[in-house]
């Protein structure tokens, strides 16, 4: 996204506009062609006021300027974990926009916690080396955060590596390299920057299609199941949709040998046959929620629809995390960012990475989030993105259902 260190032409160019957002392939093949208005005047971030329920905000501080993505994790009793994909980051306090900004390509943490009378309260933990800000995950590799989850008292963190490719196709210049996990044994140090990974390798495991495994992630029974994202054309027959694949709990250490895809019959494969897997949520996104709500007894999945640029939030319904899934329902019928009619909105937005976090929600409401970001070219410093710092954040709101 403009950022510094990237100034070599071919591959560093296509990493820098790779960075615009993650796992946008899926958004490529879906959006429709782009509005046209008159840009908006510069305007800064503002955030929520305070809440009685302790509902997540994200203002800037501690270098923290916007981030992408934004999976949640309940850690303990008191903790919740936030990870944000590539992070807009700064040592001076009190910007009111990102011109000359840097960027951290990858992943970037908090920790957020709610008092007693219900204010929410987060602290952005930026990881530094030699006096610059670096991605939380894989020094020597860009890794994009996916849907954490705990099994007893161990943390795993699916992450998506990627590579530059400066001859893809479209404007995002970058490919999927691989698959790993990280795990984390003790989270207990109230520093996430103090946490010792392990990172286990999926990719062995991950057949060609799948352009995001770990698009949400549920521990169920003694099985882990994940919501890939597939895309693929076999035989004249192009399937495009999230499948449903799972991993014992007992086979975490060694996980890469040990997944099975679900087939449309209703039996689990360890092969993914491009005629027999079952796509399970037509979705067809990389970024998602799936969650289990107990007192209705169902599964929610939570995401936002990639037509005409992100527009809608929607949500499914099911007995199972196999389904069948209810028929899409709107919880947002219109996001502003992507609104012609709305201030917020300007021509070159696309919204994404729709998700609930259950952490927070009260009674029959969904607490949700969502991103967006910008078409423009981002090493502008006139450019939308640069100028106005209420985009290329978690937006959030609070949806009865």
């Amino acid at each position: 996204m403009g950022w510094e260190g990237l100034k070599r032409p071919g591959a560093d160019r296509g990493l820098r506009k790779a960075a615009r957002g993650a796992f946008l392939l899926a958004l490529l093949l879906l959006c429709s062609p782009l509005l046209s208005c008159a840009a908006l005047p510069q305007r800064a971030y503002a955030p929520q006021s305070a809440s009685s329920v302790c509902l997540p905000d994200f203002p800037d501080k501690d270098g923290w300027y916007g981030g992408d993505g934004a999976y949640s994790i309940r850690l303990d009793d008191r903790r919740v974990l936030w990870l944000f994909g590539d992070t807009f980051v700064s040592d001076q306090e009190g910007r009111t926009d990102r011109v000359g900004m840097k960027v951290v390509l990858g992943t970037t943490l908090a920790v957020s916690t709610c008092t007693p009378d219900g204010q929410f309260q987060i602290r952005y933990y930026l990881k530094k080396r030699r006096g610059q800000f670096v991605s939380s995950f894989g020094e020597e590799e860009w890794l994009w955060p996916q849907d954490p989850f705990l099994v007893g008292r161990t943390l795993y963190v699916p992450l998506v590596s990627v590579r530059a490719d400066p001859q893809g196709q479209g404007p995002f210049k970058f490919a999927v390299s691989g698959h790993k996990i990280a795990r984390i044994n003790d989270f207990a140090p109230s520093d996430p920057n103090r946490w010792s990974a392990e990172y286990v390798d999926l990719t062995p495991g991950i057949p060609d299609g799948i352009k995001a495994f770990a698009t949400t992630s549920v521990v169920y029974e003694d099985q882990v199941y994940f919501y890939p994202l597939y895309s693929a054309s076999r035989d004249g027959v192009t399937l495009l949709g999230n499948i449903l694949a799972r991993i014992p709990v007992s086979r975490l250490a060694d996980p890469a040998r040990a997944i099975e895809y679900l087939t449309k019959d209703g039996k689990w494969e360890k092969e993914l046959d491009h005629a027999k897997v079952k796509v399970v949520l037509g979705a067809a996104v990389s970024e998602l929620s799936v969650r289990y709500h107990p007192g209705d007894g169902r599964w929610i999945a939570v995401y936002l629809s990639l037509a005409n640029n992100g527009a809608r939030m929607l949500y499914q319904t099911a007995d199972a995390p196999e389904g069948p899934w209810t028929e899409p329902r709107v919880l947002i019928g219109s996001i502003p960012e992507v609104d012609p009619a709305s201030l917020r909105y300007d021509r070159n937005n696309f919204c994404y990475a729709g998700k609930e976090h259950p952490e927070f929600a009260r009674g029959r409401h969904l607490v949700v989030t969502y991103v967006c970001n910008s078409y423009e070219d981002p090493e502008n410093s006139a450019s939308f993105i640069r100028k106005n710092l209420y985009l290329y954040r978690p937006v959030v709101d609070n949806l009865s259902y």
